[in-house]
């Protein structure tokens, strides 16, 4: 799909079933998750294909369902208590992990670096919503958005970038490093939406009611009208300005996260973990590729994940 990005910013591709549009484009991006929100969401076909793995959670409904959910845990993401509970527990869980790492570098073995909140489930029922279902599928989806998205982040980021101490001291650096990984590696390669209406983009495209779109954040860390020449490049110093400090970049441009209302809410918290685990990590070990020729390639599920793992050795820093 990113050889026809290269060629095409939007396309539409034919089969017996279904017509799907593809676009890159980060003015089509807006219009899609932000100016006509409306216009695209999951839809039904979406829904009973994401309905077995996330039931009726967030990730998988529209209307009063999402707006439910999105309200309840919005107030969640929000607290104070929730974000001192997060980095209390996201240092702890590093230290373990560093624990883990110390043992297998003192036997020389390889491992795979690949890898709940009882407070805010708790929380969560307390909004007095009482079917088990419903509130199981809510709690899943955001367990499966954390565990899943976040790991394969750092994995991706320890197999892309070979960063020094000093850099690492350096959260500024960090953060473009941890973005650029995203950029490259986006832990949602594609994010699909269904038309409900007839439409024409700004690029001057037309979609039609029932048409599937995608949007391909996998692809647009690769194009070149977007990221310039060298965007095949990991540089994480593309996120920073002239005296060092970390740029944002347009959301519908740089989409890990998604854009528009469906923003990810744990999207501070995301940044918040891999911080404290890469700083834990890199700070106190030299990682090696255990089988360095192997190509590292990927599986497309609905995350992006290392196919096979990543497997590393690790060596204490002296």
């Amino acid at each position: 799909m990113t050889e026809l990005a290269n060629k095409y910013k939007t396309y539409r591709m034919l089969s017996l079933f279904r017509t799907i549009v593809y676009t890159e484009d980060p003015a089509n991006v807006e219009y899609v998750f932000e100016t006509n929100f409306a216009n695209y969401s999951k839809g039904l076909y979406l829904h009973e294909i994401l309905s077995d793995y996330m039931g009726d959670g967030i990730f998988a409904v529209d209307g009063d369902k999402w707006m439910h959910q999105r309200k309840a845990s919005s107030s969640q993401f929000s607290t104070k208590v929730l974000r001192d509970f997060s980095s209390e527990i996201f240092k702890t869980n590093g230290l373990k992990l560093a624990g883990i790492i110390h043992q297998a570098a003192n036997c020389s073995k390889s491992i795979d670096i690949q890898l709940k909140k009882s407070d805010f489930i708790s929380r969560l029922i307390e909004t007095r919503e009482t079917d088990p279902k419903y509130l199981r599928d809510m709690v899943f989806n955001f367990i499966a958005a954390g565990k899943d998205t976040t790991t394969s982040a750092l994995s991706w980021f320890m197999q892309a970038s070979n960063l020094t101490k000093e850099a690492l001291s350096k959260m500024q650096y960090l953060h473009a490093a941890l973005n650029e990984t995203l950029r490259l590696y986006p832990a949602v390669p594609m994010i699909a939406r269904g038309c409900f209406s007839d439409d024409t983009w700004p690029d001057g495209h037309s979609v039609r009611k029932g048409e599937l779109v995608i949007i391909q954040p996998y692809s647009m860390g690769r194009m070149k009208f977007i990221w310039g020449d060298d965007a095949e490049e990991f540089r994480p110093e593309r996120w920073l300005d002239g005296n060092g400090y970390f740029k944002e970049e347009s959301p519908f441009k740089f989409i890990a996260f998604n854009a528009g209302p469906r923003i990810c809410l744990g999207r501070d918290y995301s940044y918040l973990q891999m911080k404290i685990f890469s700083a834990v990590l890199f700070s106190n070990y030299i990682f090696n590729l255990t089988h360095e020729t192997k190509v590292v390639n990927y599986k497309t599920m609905i995350t992006l994940e290392i196919d096979g793992g990543l497997h590393v050795h690790a060596f204490p820093r002296v």
